[in-house]
């Protein structure tokens, strides 16, 4: 019996791009790879787009790369499947999150939107916000609020006031109002960085944060202070010289990021776990997300379950009786 190993190695972030000044990996320096590729024999893979389950166009990003790869086959996305649901207006009509809205309604709770306010479309997107804010306007809420996490890695770093300026613009004809910002390198961890999380939980639970009139004035105000959309200190915006608006127990919570890896532990300190030496308490609330972000969370509710595949790389190979070491940083899983 033959003892050779395969080994599957996944390069994050390399690629074969245009081939010239602008593609950083054909400039680099790098006779190994040179070699392999002048050696053996090698094919091309589409990581982007309808090829690996995503709307036309969009980029490809590390999880839908894993997941193809694993599956062995086109793995439809979140994101396409969530831009349907909206297209045909199915969305809004999701039993739980109408649930969670007749629940606000008949127990005078507030709803609370916390995500990624961007249209990078790795973890989230602003459309599937806006979406949800109106199926709860046509519903009947009348007290919500957008607690706004600012991208600056998937997008332009400086491209949150426009996200923003076009939020406040379609929030304009609905009852939802804007209560606090925060960067994603604070709500959005994934790597028990808790100071970090602490940071997005008191802002949103305490009213901790620099108070602002409004959203845009203060991302501009950050801008001017060098300070990026990624790393923005929290925000409070009052208007009237005390918040619009924190997280009560028994609120309605929707995070509507859809990408599972960041949303976690932001959702852990609001529901699950206390972390009293960061001063985080978990709290009764109605909290839902747009997919399961863990199996072992209590009293999550998802708005869109997840498919599961079969026949992976690794049953197969499990089947045919071959051993396998998998090996990857803790916040891949």
């Amino acid at each position: 019996m033959s003892d050779k190993k395969v080994a599957l190695i996944i390069v994050d972030g390399w690629g074969i791009g245009k081939k010239d000044n602008t593609d950083a990996a054909f400039a680099a320096n790098t006779p190994f790879l040179d070699g392999l590729l002048q050696k053996y024999p090698h094919g091309v893979l589409e990581a982007s787009g309808v090829a690996v389950g995503l709307p036309q166009g969009q980029m490809g990003n590390s999880e839908v790369g894993h997941m193809n790869l694993g599956a062995g086959r086109v793995v439809y996305q979140e994101l396409g499947r969530i831009n349907k649901e909206i297209t045909d207006g199915t969305l809004g009509k999701n039993p739980v999150l109408q649930n969670a809205f007749l629940y606000a309604i008949q127990n005078n709770k507030a709803v609370h939107f916390i995500g990624l306010v961007s249209d990078g479309g790795v973890h989230a997107h602003i459309e599937h916000l806006k979406a949800l804010c109106q199926a709860g306007a046509e519903q009947g809420v009348k007290n919500s609020f957008v607690h706004a996490f600012l991208d600056g890695r998937d997008t332009d770093p400086n491209g949150g006031l426009n996200y923003i300026k076009d939020l406040n613009n379609f929030l304009s004809n609905t009852p939802t109002k804007i209560a606090t910002l925060v960067g994603r390198y604070y709500a959005m961890d994934r790597d028990s960085r808790w100071e970090r999380v602490k940071e997005a939980y008191d802002v949103m639970v305490n009213g901790i944060g620099q108070p602002w009139h409004d959203a845009e004035s203060a991302i501009m105000a950050s801008y001017e202070a060098g300070i990026t959309d990624e790393f923005l200190k929290p925000v409070i915006i009052a208007p009237e010289g005390k918040p619009t608006a924190t997280i009560h127990p028994d609120d309605v919570v929707i995070c509507f990021n859809f990408r599972t890896d960041r949303g976690r532990e932001i959702t852990a300190a609001l529901t699950q776990n206390n972390y009293p030496e960061f001063g985080m308490h978990c709290m009764p609330l109605h909290y839902l997300t747009m997919t399961s972000y863990d199996d072992n969370f209590r009293n999550v509710e998802v708005m869109l379950k997840k498919d599961d595949l079969n026949n992976t790389l690794g049953e197969v190979l499990a089947e045919a009786g071959k051993n396998q070491l998998r090996i990857a940083e803790t916040e891949k899983y």
